[in-house]
């Protein structure tokens, strides 16, 4: 027998089993004895909608044997809120159950369900998740709950320090990168959904701001040439600048020169000169830039350098 049904505390309850689908299964899900009886028992108090304490022993016990079922997650959210619990110990409790299992969404958005009620952001939050990159620096679900996190109690100001110690750590860190272009262009956006889709606000970023992150790019850059974050990051804030690309191609051409293949630092400075030199109407470099890509620098993606190479009127390379 099982604990739940030894236990005083639940002798009123009648478990109620897993339906699989009638005597005959197709396929059965084969569950620990322990976890069978955990589970029938918070179907039965679910279908009699218990909101308790005991309720909220049955959750933990539950998600400590199973943390990705999110019906418990949801039930217990719900039990927290229904009977007034302290938020902050719940957080408490979780961060635990987070170090366990780093890659678990449910937690995550439990997490964001817990602090949505609450107020004023702990003091000990962004601790925490310094803690979890410290764990792994390119978590997905930790930095969307910190992306969420930034909304929701306005700390951009704050996130930029962070930031840069982390690329100073690493400047390799792809979504530190990502991170940074959250803090400093979706600060403004609009959350107004049209359609499917999000529109923006229709603000136009700071001159200055839009400076300092080019230099900032290019710094990073001339660390580790090779790195396709920092390029792809110039990339985009140099969408947001009247002179677009060719702003960079001095720079880019100090990582690659497309007329000795020799000086080739980085097929990323390949990549973006491809693109100057095309709207340059230097058709050749530009030509040359994708074949080098394509026969020396990023074999792999031949055809899609290929593929560029038609769209500014040149045969693909072959061999």
């Amino acid at each position: 027998m099982g604990k739940y049904s030894d236990s005083p505390e639940w002798e009123d309850i009648i478990p109620i089993p897993q339906d699989d689908g009638g005597p005959n299964p197709l396929a059965v899900i084969t569950y620990t004895e322990d976890y069978s009886e955990a589970m029938s028992y918070l179907r039965a108090v679910m279908a009699k909608d218990e909101k308790s304490d005991r309720v909220l022993g049955l959750t933990e016990d539950i998600i400590k044997k199973n943390p990705a079922h999110y019906t418990v997650w949801l039930y217990r959210a719900d039990n927290l809120f229904t009977l007034g619990k302290d938020l902050k110990e719940e957080l408490e409790w979780l961060n635990k159950v987070s170090f366990k299992h780093l890659k678990n969404y449910q937690i995550w958005h439990h997490r964001q369900t817990v602090m949505s009620q609450i107020d004023a952001l702990p003091s000990t939050e962004l601790g925490f998740l310094e803690r979890m990159f410290s764990k792994d620096a390119k978590n997905y679900h930790v930095w969307s709950y910190r992306q969420w996190l930034v909304r929701r109690f306005g700390l951009w100001d704050d996130e930029l320090p962070y930031i840069e110690s982390l690329l100073q750590d690493d400047v390799r860190n792809n979504s530190a990168w990502n991170h940074r272009w959250f803090v400093i262009f979706g600060r403004h956006a609009d959350t107004t959904k049209q359609g499917s889709g999000v529109t923006s606000s229709g603000a136009k970023p700071d001159p200055a701001i839009l400076d300092r992150e080019v230099s900032y790019a290019e710094e990073k850059i001339a660390l580790a040439p090779q790195n396709q974050s920092p390029w792809n990051y110039l990339r985009g804030v140099l969408k947001k600048r009247p002179g677009g690309l060719k702003e960079v191609r001095a720079f880019a051409e100090q990582f690659a020169d497309v007329r000795n293949e020799h000086h080739v630092k980085s097929s990323h400075a390949l990549d973006i000169l491809a693109d100057i030199y095309a709207q340059e109407q230097r058709t050749e470099d530009s030509g040359k830039a994708l074949q080098l890509l394509a026969t020396k620098y990023d074999p792999i993606r031949k055809n899609y350098w290929n593929y560029r190479r038609g769209l500014v009127g040149l045969a693909p390379v072959q061999g």
